[in-house]
């Protein structure tokens, strides 16, 4: 039993049957494994942009069809009925201005991240407060002056005094709140 052995080699007679060009044409060629990694990408996009609820899918510059789609695949629940719909939601992709999708997600996301490390910070500052007192306080409005001293000694008198009677924590609550307002106002 042969083989057929040209089926599986390559040689550069063959290349030159695929792709023959001028340098100008060569700007413009993709190969078919960029091309596939291109689709893959804009799957990958797609699968990020159903993972957004309604209200930030809505931030979005979405053709009218690729954010029914996208909508629509957050409904499903069969397995097989949502790979379909990922793959139209990858077909309508290819016919997008994928770029600027890209862009804006990145953009969001970036937002995203900074917000949680702003609310990382805030969560610190309440926790070095509950801890260590009035010194934590001078250094607080030593970097943000428009806190009010007494407010926060008042809040945390408060917090002592809920976790020394096992209450739930309302004022750290508070005072992450109120944390938040001034810090994020001041940045």
């Amino acid at each position: 039993m042969a083989k057929n052995k040209s089926r599986h080699s390559f040689s550069p007679e063959q290349s030159s049957k695929h792709h023959t060009g001028s340098a100008e044409e060569d700007e413009h060629y993709i190969s078919k494994s960029q091309a596939k990694r291109d689709v893959e990408a804009m799957q990958k996009l797609g699968e990020k942009l159903v993972k957004l609820s309604p209200n930030e899918l809505d931030k979005f510059d979405l053709e009218e069809r690729l954010k029914d789609a996208v909508l629509f695949a957050q409904t499903i629940r069969s397995h097989s009925a949502h790979r379909r719909q990922m793959q139209l939601i990858g077909k309508l992709m290819r016919q997008t201005d994928t770029e600027s999708i890209q862009t804006q997600y990145e953009r969001y996301h970036n937002q995203l991240s900074e917000q949680t490390a702003q609310f990382h910070q805030i969560e610190t500052w309440r926790d070095r407060l509950i801890k260590e007192g009035d010194t934590t306080i001078n250094e607080l409005l030593a970097e943000y002056p428009q806190l009010e001293r007494s407010r926060l000694r008042q809040l945390l008198r408060n917090i002592h005094k809920e976790t020394e009677q096992n209450k739930p924590p309302k004022s750290a609550r508070q005072l992450f709140k109120y944390l938040k307002e001034v810090m994020l106002e001041s940045d």
